[in-house]
């Protein structure tokens, strides 16, 4: 499994949000193509449609095959042992090969959401590196959903999460261990969800 993660990972990372939370520190036009709408949602709070980010959707635009799952996707994957050591090898393997780097001193803009192919980037790069090693190695699109969180000293971040047949996980650039869900402390904004007219839901409650 070691040798064929890191052979995916050097594959697209040659080297070893715009505000991402750090390790130990505690808006587009609709585009054509696109399953969701960039219209904002009507309603507000938990489980109610929200607009994707507008790195996410800039990011789809340029990678459509990595945001257009078949139809009859799994939207769960088995946690098997065999599942768990991906998870596991992809998340370390991803924390250990790419160095943060904000992208507004990256690339000049305050937000661009890609797999970084020159070993740096910030939260939602590292989460957009492992969502696809996690999809050559077989892990249907639907399962892995990106989530954007608040840190305890409310800075935004951005985190993969795995929906198994055993509870959601955590993939996280700011610790090597994967957490449940429910074991992380952050609140939580948003998240992927294919059964959102948007793509997205919200994870919070409603704001005036």
């Amino acid at each position: 499994m070691g040798v064929l993660v890191r052979f995916i990972a050097a594959a697209f990372l040659s080297a070893n949000l715009s505000a991402c939370a750090s390790v130990g520190e505690d808006s587009t036009a609709s585009l054509p193509g696109m399953e969701y709408s960039q219209a904002a949602p009507p309603l507000r709070g938990p489980g109610s449609p929200e607009k994707p980010p507008s790195g996410f959707v800039a990011f789809c635009a340029r990678n459509i095959a990595d945001c257009r799952a078949p139809s009859d996707a799994p939207e769960t994957v088995t946690l098997t042992e065999d599942t768990w050591a991906k998870l596991e090898e992809v998340n370390l393997t991803v924390n250990q090969a790419i160095q943060p780097l904000d992208d507004s001193v990256h690339y000049g803009t305050v937000e661009y959401w890609t797999v970084p192919s020159d070993g740096y980037g910030d939260c939602d790069d590292y989460v957009l590196a492992k969502r696809k090693m996690l999809m050559l190695l077989g892990i249907p699109e639907p399962a892995l959903r990106i989530a954007v969180v608040l840190t305890r000293s409310r800075v935004r971040h951005a985190v993969l999460t795995v929906v198994t047949d055993r509870g959601d996980y955590v993939l996280d650039n700011r610790r090597s261990e994967i957490l449940p869900r429910s074991k992380t402390d952050y609140t939580w904004v948003e998240r992927q969800d294919p059964a959102s007219s948007t793509g997205w839901i919200s994870l919070r409650l409603a704001v005036n």
